[in-house]
């Protein structure tokens, strides 16, 4: 298969190494000095060289803010029967974009970002693909993440966004909250120095990416119930109440079981 990757970072080039000696192969961007290390494809720069390269599948992994763009740029540029699909964190935006798109579509989440997961071993991670794509499309990812002995869902749209609400707003507002609070330790201890680890790789993330999985619309109701929590441990804390700690510890242990 002839397989257009959109985007030469992180994820783009894990596709690449990933798909390139068992398909056909080109990655897009439009600054070459991302593609200097691009090994065993080709590499575009130009609108004109993809209509030349004539794909049949394009996975559209360039950050979140330009997910759309790009795709509008080269659309006219594709073949009526190729398929496009993206692999965003964020389905913002992307049912409706499809749905008027007039071209097959297919659209996977893998649940691995590469912050902190380890590419060349993800037997322990995730993928959701969308239940609403072109059945083709979403028999290649099947295959294609089957392959990487990934757990596979298939979610709606809706459904992958209250997931996304949960799995991911969560960690994240309980990071920011540790980062705005903490401060500088000259004797870290192991737990501070796991958790500024996680730190600054979620605030590494891109700026886009951080807001629309805040305003999310499900995003409120989760952190919400952060609020309760902290609410209720800040009772038992000022009462000192060694019973209710004790029933509280039990009843969150038993939710990482």
């Amino acid at each position: 298969m002839k397989i257009l990757i959109l985007g030469a970072g992180k994820m783009g080039s894990f596709f690449v190494d990933l798909l390139s000696f068992d398909h056909e192969t080109a990655v897009y961007d439009v600054d070459p000095k991302r593609l200097r290390f691009m090994y065993n494809t080709q590499r575009f720069t130009t609108i004109e060289e993809i209509e030349a390269f004539k794909p049949e599948l394009v996975i559209n992994a360039v950050t979140l803010k330009y997910t759309l763009d790009v795709f509008r740029s080269i659309m006219p540029h594709l073949p009526k029967d190729c398929i496009i699909s993206d692999i965003a964190s964020v389905k913002t935006g992307l049912r409706e974009f499809y749905a008027e798109c007039g071209m097959r579509y297919v659209s996977t989440h893998p649940m691995f970002g590469p912050t902190f997961a380890n590419l060349g071993a993800l037997s322990n991670e995730n993928a959701i693909i969308i239940s609403e794509g072109d059945y083709m499309g979403r028999l290649f990812f099947r295959d294609l993440y089957n392959h990487l002995g990934l757990h596979i869902c298939e979610y709606t749209f809706d459904e992958h966004d209250e997931t996304v609400a949960y799995s991911l707003s969560i960690p994240f507002v309980s990071t920011f909250v540790f980062a705005a609070v903490m401060k500088h330790q000259d004797a870290p201890g192991t737990t501070f120095k796991r958790h500024m680890q996680i730190a600054r790789g979620v605030l590494g993330e891109d700026d886009t990416l951080l807001r629309e999985i805040l305003f999310n619309p499900r995003t409120s109701g989760q952190v919400s119930k952060i609020r309760d929590e902290l609410k209720d441990l800040l009772h038992i804390i000022d009462n000192k109440d060694e019973q209710a700690l004790n029933e509280y510890l039990k009843r969150i242990r038993e939710h990482i079981k």
